[in-house]
């Protein structure tokens, strides 16, 4: 039975700690924050993923901050986040961080994962210099390393870390039989191996841009549409039933979480110190960072017509502030710059997110709607789906930021309430 540590347990490592243990690995899960190893040791959720959290239950792994227990192990995986800071730059330090702290304990032999996504070179150019600057190892002989970029998709029943295609590169091909051998073993899954880590690395910021880019073209044509008078959401059922070329998206009030936001920039910032300008990347990060500002607007055009005021002094309830729906993480939330751009427009805010009771201004949802001149659907959990015109007393403007309330547009309109969507004139 291999003995493997997982550093990082939060949405990628916990769930891939769990699923090892399932298939038969001694697992040692490592963080340094104090608070969530206090949860994980009463073997408490600290994410929100039913299948993690029912295995969480009766785990028998050792959960600690003491990185000396890693010396024990064959395999260690490194899942710590990579955010990128104020000037859109990917922020490196939690992953030399725990690269460098685990290879200074792994035996001669050992290898060492990077899940973390990682912009193209940083295992060749940063990573590897850095453990032989700082230990006496050796890559290739003493230690070797390997890049699995983490797929995961919280909150989704169906595709979960155990049974999602992966790919894999390594520093050699030692080290890729052997990493090939445990995910392999871990996943019910393919497992594709890249003739490079480079190649590993592209891999994740380029599935996560191409997402990134598509959401950017539908937001471009709701706003267009919204002037040429078309609905886009029916233009895109349209469009999609074309059996082959086309992949359905659709626009929304912004984008969140920590891949599509964050990856783009990784590929951005490296091409750039390289000697080459993504354009085409950049546009698309700066039409879906304009999404949030956009509809705002939209809810303020609206607001007028119907109070002939803006919205200074209005009350106005935000629903949800996860990224996305039926979810406890509000990563990159785009609910966050909503909050603020009221705000700054002299609004009183009202936040609620059923998942999220701890960061919320108030605890219920007839809490949240009391009162509110405006209301606005941020996230589509499935508390909000039935959002009813009877529990809209006193509201004149609805602004639904994931086009999820369609359905009730004429019971809106007979209550007397102005329904907006994102593109949907």
């Amino acid at each position: 039975m291999k003995k493997i540590a997982v550093i990082g347990l939060g949405y990628v490592g916990l769930p891939l700690a769990l699923l090892a243990e399932e298939k038969g690995f001694a697992v040692t899960g490592i963080d340094l924050s104090t608070d969530k190893l206090a949860k994980l040791q009463k073997r408490q959720p600290v994410i929100d993923d039913e299948i993690a959290n029912r295995q969480l239950e009766k785990t028998k792994i050792v959960f600690s901050d003491d990185f000396a227990l890693v010396s024990d192990v064959e395999i260690a995986i490194v899942c710590v986040p990579t955010p990128v800071d104020a000037d859109k730059n990917p922020d490196l330090g939690p992953v030399k961080g725990a690269a460098i702290s685990a290879a200074r304990q792994l035996k001669p032999g050992s290898l060492l994962v990077i899940e973390s996504t990682i912009n193209p070179g940083v295992c060749d150019e940063i990573v590897i210099p850095l453990i032989e600057q700082e230990t006496d190892h050796v890559i290739g002989k003493s230690l070797y390393i390997a890049h699995c970029p983490e797929r995961i998709n919280p909150g989704d029943p169906k595709w979960h870390v155990g049974n999602i295609n992966r790919v894999l590169g390594a520093d050699s091909e030692k080290a890729l039989d052997v990493a090939y051998e445990f995910y392999d073993q871990l996943v019910d899954a393919k497992v594709k191996k890249m003739d490079t880590i480079k190649e590993a690395e592209a891999c994740k910021v380029v599935e996560n841009s191409f997402r990134d880019v598509n959401i950017a073209f539908v937001n471009e044509l709701a706003m267009s549409f919204d002037k040429l008078g078309i609905n886009v959401a029916n233009v895109i059922d349209g469009a999609a039933t074309k059996p082959f070329g086309f992949m359905a998206f659709y626009p929304g009030i912004g984008v969140g979480g920590h891949c599509i936001p964050v990856d783009p920039y990784y590929l951005i910032e490296y091409a750039r110190s390289n000697g080459f300008e993504h354009k085409f990347l950049s546009l698309a990060r700066t039409i879906n960072e304009s999404m949030p500002i956009y509809a705002i607007d939209q809810l303020e055009k609206a607001f007028i017509q119907k109070n002939s005021r803006t919205l200074d002094g209005a009350h106005i309830a935000v629903l949800g502030l996860s990224y996305k729906a039926n979810v406890a993480d509000d990563r990159e939330s785009p609910s966050y710059v909503v909050i603020e751009t009221l705000k700054k427009r002299g609004a009183q805010v009202t936040a609620f997110d059923p998942h999220m009771l701890e960061k919320s201004d108030v605890k219920s949802l007839p809490e949240a709607l009391a009162g509110k001149d405006a209301v606005i659907l941020a996230a589509n959990h499935k508390e909000f789906e039935e959002l009813a015109p009877e529990q809209l007393t006193g509201i004149s403007v609805l602004l639904d930021g994931k086009n999820a309330l369609t359905n009730n547009k004429a019971a809106y309109a007979k209550a007397g309430i102005t329904y907006l969507g994102i593109g949907l004139s």
